[in-house]
């Protein structure tokens, strides 16, 4: 079969390898739709959740390469012997939640797989992602669709559980005043969630025009370009103190620094964005308003939670966040690239196997 390999920054590749055969506890999946996001790691090797070449991850014991792809669905083609049939069943819609927990350190055992120690997820540390026309993937990862769901949405609710998980672990409440600052694909369905949740003001900072037009496409109530406006002093004006919870998608040290002058006294700012380096905080600051300063890694069981509030049509439209449909063979060159060369319009790709 097809199927788009990693094997190491800015080598992505399309080979023939063998149709994967599901193990005793394992569902076959006939990929329909991927999310193309993995643009991070054509850059630079995602340690620790990559292995290497030479070096396999300590969770999966795969090196590279390894079969691309952690947000996608597809229809169930075959299961395990030992597979609970009273859940699953050939031809069943489903969505994988790809993240890989070691199950053994203390994060794990005290029941928050999304902080282990060892984390990995399908389609960055193995275990067959995808992007592929097969995958086949351990039966406690893999949520049913509902019947309202389309395979495309399906697609992005791995993206969507990041945000949802951020707000879950948020002080948010209806009513709230939210900043979002960076207009990427998570604070954009962060700011579709935020509505559907009662939010009752949503800025959004975001130095990009095309994100920025996005943004008031979604209905946010203002939107701001930090590069000639004071998001701060705007934030606080129009939400007479500050905001409530500031959600911080962009992870540099300016977009930490107005989170921590906008959000107000007592108020909530949640790191969701991955650092690449270590910021500098400014903890006089925290300390004269005693915000609460805290972070959000991915997701833990959101899944089912979220394909139910999505199914009720609580968070409508999501399709409005999918600006390209692309073939498999297409994946790096309309891909991976259009979203280096294209990154201000493209939001969600999706992949097609």
């Amino acid at each position: 079969m097809k199927a788009v390999r990693y094997y190491g920054p800015g080598d992505i590749r399309v080979d023939d390898i063998p149709e994967p055969s599901p193990g005793d506890k394992q569902i076959k999946i006939k990929v329909s739709v991927l999310c193309g996001s993995d643009l991070h790691s054509y850059f630079v090797l995602q340690a620790p959740v990559s292995p290497t070449l030479t070096t396999p991850h300590p969770t999966t014991q795969e090196t590279l390469p390894v079969v691309m792809g952690h947000e996608f669905s597809g229809t169930i083609v075959e299961l395990g012997k030992a597979v609970d049939t009273s859940k699953f069943s050939v031809g069943q819609k489903v969505v994988v939640e790809p993240l890989i927990s070691c199950g053994k350190c203390g994060p794990c055992l005290s029941g928050t797989r999304n902080l282990c120690h060892q984390i990995t997820f399908i389609g960055i540390g193995g275990w067959g992602g995808g992007l592929a026309e097969y995958t086949v993937t351990n039966e406690n990862l893999v949520h049913v669709l509902p019947d309202n769901i389309p395979l495309d949405i399906g697609a992005l609710i791995e993206p969507l559980a990041v945000s949802w998980h951020a707000m879950k672990i948020s002080h948010f409440k209806p009513g709230s005043n939210v900043l979002i600052i960076g207009a990427g694909p998570v604070g954009l369905l962060l700011l579709k969630i935020l509505k559907a949740e009662g939010a009752s003001w949503i800025g959004v900072s975001e130095p990009a025009a095309a994100r920025r037009e996005t943004a008031i496409k979604l209905d946010a109530s203002a939107v701001f370009n930090p590069l000639t406006e004071d998001v701060i002093a705007e934030t606080v004006r129009a939400t007479d103190g500050g905001a409530d919870v500031v959600f911080d998608c962009a992870g540099i040290q300016a977009s930490l620094d107005a989170a921590l002058g906008a959000v107000r006294t007592q108020g909530n700012v949640v790191e969701v964005a991955i650092w690449e380096k270590n910021p500098v905080i400014n903890i006089l600051t925290l300390q004269t308003k005693e915000a609460i300063l805290t972070a959000s890694l991915a997701y833990d069981r959101r899944h089912a939670e979220l394909l139910k509030v999505v199914a009720e049509g609580r968070i409508p439209n999501l399709e409005e966040l999918i600006t390209r449909k692309i073939a498999l063979e297409d994946f790096v060159e309309k891909g991976i690239k259009a979203l280096i060369a294209e990154k201000d319009t493209q939001i969600k790709i999706l992949v097609h196997p």
